[in-house]
């Protein structure tokens, strides 16, 4: 910006001019000098206040320096924000992986639990179908060739425990672990997929040993057996009949889950 002039020169350039038209006075000449003057210390003083280059440039650097910060820290925010969101979904996938594995463990110990009562007494009853083989009488303890049946069975020897849990039924038939028997052949059955033979199994426990303490766990794996062979309205049908007549047991519940999972209502 180019240097100002001096107040007197401005004014005294100015009076000389209006004095050569001659139509103001010296007094006018004088007020409109101080006039001059006035603006000219206003813009001295801008002048003055104004910011410099070197405050300007400045300034305009510690801008771009907060706004780089601000956009790293937005940058460090949204990562953080990401890793949370990964964080919150990996703890819903282990949510729902507990969950899965919490219905599990209560299906293996309802599972235990209809094992456990393999041991209790039952009214004795009649063996059913399908058991009428002849075979030499078995001189021993029934209750040890039903105990070492029972034990192959849970060692996976299904074909072996069948052929004793018959072999128990041919001999005692009377006894107060027949009907056990009889699910035990079905459950073999069930384990090795021959879903049918199971079904027919279990149907013996159900007509023979209507008062059995094994008849819920039959109608229940017999409804296991139906939906294995995809007949799924019979099986639905069988678990729903378990929630009706074992109300309270842990076999009902076991159907009540099942029904969820098919996306059938309990009732």
């Amino acid at each position: 910006m180019p240097p100002l002039a001096r107040p007197a020169t401005v004014a005294a350039a100015v009076a000389a001019a209006l004095a050569a038209t001659g139509c103001v006075s010296s007094r006018d000449i004088e007020s409109l000098g101080g006039q001059v003057g006035d603006v000219q210390r206003q813009v001295l003083q801008l002048q003055r206040q104004a910011p410099s280059k070197e405050e300007m440039s400045s300034l305009q650097q510690q801008v771009a320096a907060q706004m780089e910060s601000l956009l790293r820290s937005e940058a460090d925010m949204q990562v953080k924000l990401e890793e949370l969101s990964r964080q919150i979904d990996q703890l819903q996938a282990n949510l729902e992986d507990t969950n899965y594995r919490l219905a599990q463990l209560s299906q293996q110990i309802a599972a235990t639990n209809q094992e456990l009562k393999g041991f209790r007494s039952p009214p004795p009853a009649e063996p059913g179908a399908g058991e009428t083989a002849a075979r030499p009488a078995y001189t021993g303890d029934p209750r040890t060739l039903y105990q070492t049946a029972y034990n192959d069975y849970l060692r996976g020897s299904y074909d072996l425990a069948i052929r004793e849990f018959r072999e128990y039924l041919a001999n005692f038939p009377d006894t107060d672990l027949a009907d056990n028997a009889v699910y035990w052949i079905g459950e073999s059955y069930y384990r090795q997929g021959r879903y049918r033979d199971a079904v027919r199994q279990f149907d013996t426990v159900l007509e023979s040993y209507p008062r059995s303490d094994k008849a819920a766990s039959a109608l229940l794996k017999k409804g296991y057996a139906h939906l294995e062979l995809r007949e799924t309205t019979e099986g639905v049908a069988q678990l729903q009949q378990v929630i009706r007549h074992h109300a309270t047991s842990d076999e009902a519940n076991l159907a009540r889950q099942r029904l969820r999972e098919l996306g059938r209502e309990p009732r």
